[in-house]
């Protein structure tokens, strides 16, 4: 990428929507369409010569699908970043959440329903949100793609763990973030894990299960009610708040629809917020790949209560805002990669000081 122009290539097998997505992304600035591809075989060969920054990536086409796309380009080593742009994107359809598993930057639904000069307006603001957030993302030095393999060699957990909860936040690449950490924990975790990841409704049902599958401890959609066990991980609900109460019999999960905080519904600060006054300083807060800063909020909260935060390095976020605002304000007891990040929890969490007042910046973005 250079300073003027993001390069794009787009991916679909339909002719005349590659025309359209053409034009749509004419009326983006600063976005340069440089090739096309008509299935996902033509696709790798096109990212490999031209080594676009972005590629709009359909999931159902033939020869090669999307979603082998995305593991062909992994497998390559590739930096391009992968936004999906698919019908099959839609309420209940897995494909979105495999693609983003897979290490999609995100994803846009082709409208439906909608008059012709409506539809190309839609999918233009989508992308052009979508492309502005790459280009952001791009701005980091460092930045690598993220690797979807678990933490390798043998984990147990330790008897005397520092704390009694785990918080995760995670917005713009974490799917991904989440495919490497989730799996990454040793069966019997003695604590439960509770998940923030900023998605619509639609797709964190989804998300919970492909988890589950992939991971030895369990993991569940919250459900307002829902009683919190050890052992178990508890994925937010896309579009609504999870909270944490304390109740006759436990700890149980609460389910909400407040308004957004920083235009993120679930939010990661409301989280934590709720999460301190029960477990205090026997918490450890994760924050891992996305953009904006909820969790800032709420990791002050933590902190001043004694607790714990880690934030994943730079060099394997897909964007680096969320723990970047939490490193910048002196939150972050550590700032590991994310396939550290697992048996630092099991093995060695961090046990770093209480930050001063004084030692914070006023950065809060």
């Amino acid at each position: 990428m250079t300073a003027s122009r993001l390069t794009v290539v787009i991916v679909d097998d339909s002719a005349l929507y590659r025309q359209m997505l053409m034009n749509v992304l004419r009326r983006v600035e600063g976005v340069e369409v440089v090739g096309t591809a008509a299935d996902g075989a033509e696709a790798v060969a096109r990212v490999r010569d031209l080594r676009p920054d972005v590629i709009t990536l359909d999931v159902a086409m033939p020869t090669m699908d999307g979603i082998a796309v995305l593991k062909a380009l992994r497998r390559a080593g590739s930096t391009t970043r992968a936004i999906m742009v698919s019908s099959l994107t839609g309420a209940n359809d897995p494909t979105t959440v495999e693609a983003l598993l897979e290490g999609a930057f995100d994803h846009v639904q082709k409208p439906a329903g909608l008059e012709p000069h409506l539809a190309r307006e839609a999918i233009r603001l989508s992308l052009a949100e979508k492309l502005q957030a790459v280009r952001a993302a791009m701005r980091h030095p460092g930045i690598a793609a993220v690797s979807a393999d678990t933490v390798g060699g043998p984990l147990a957990w330790r008897s005397d763990l520092p704390y009694d909860a785990i918080a995760i936040g995670t917005s713009t690449g974490g799917p991904e973030a989440l495919r490497t950490l989730v799996p990454g924990l040793p069966a019997g975790m003695p604590v439960p894990a509770f998940v923030v990841q900023h998605m619509p409704a639609m797709f964190t049902p989804t998300l919970a299960a492909r988890l589950d599958e992939l991971s030895s401890v369990r993991v569940r959609h919250a459900a307002a009610g829902m009683p919190v066990e050890p052992g178990g991980v508890y994925v937010a609900p896309g579009g609504r708040h999870l909270r944490l109460e304390r109740t006759e019999r436990g700890v149980a999960c609460m389910i909400d629809d407040s308004a957004p905080r920083l235009g993120c519904r679930p939010s990661f600060d409301t989280l934590l917020e709720s999460m301190v006054p029960i477990y205090g300083r026997r918490m450890v807060a994760v924050v891992l790949t996305g953009m904006g800063c909820d969790g800032l909020a709420g990791c002050r909260r933590l902190r001043d209560a004694g607790g714990l935060v880690i934030a994943q390095s730079p060099e394997t976020c897909a964007v680096y805002g969320m723990p970047k605002a939490v490193v910048d304000d002196s939150l972050a007891s550590a700032v590991l990669p994310l396939r550290a990040i697992a048996a630092a929890l099991a093995q060695q969490p961090p046990t770093g000081g209480q930050p001063s007042t004084s030692d914070r910046t006023s950065s809060a973005t």
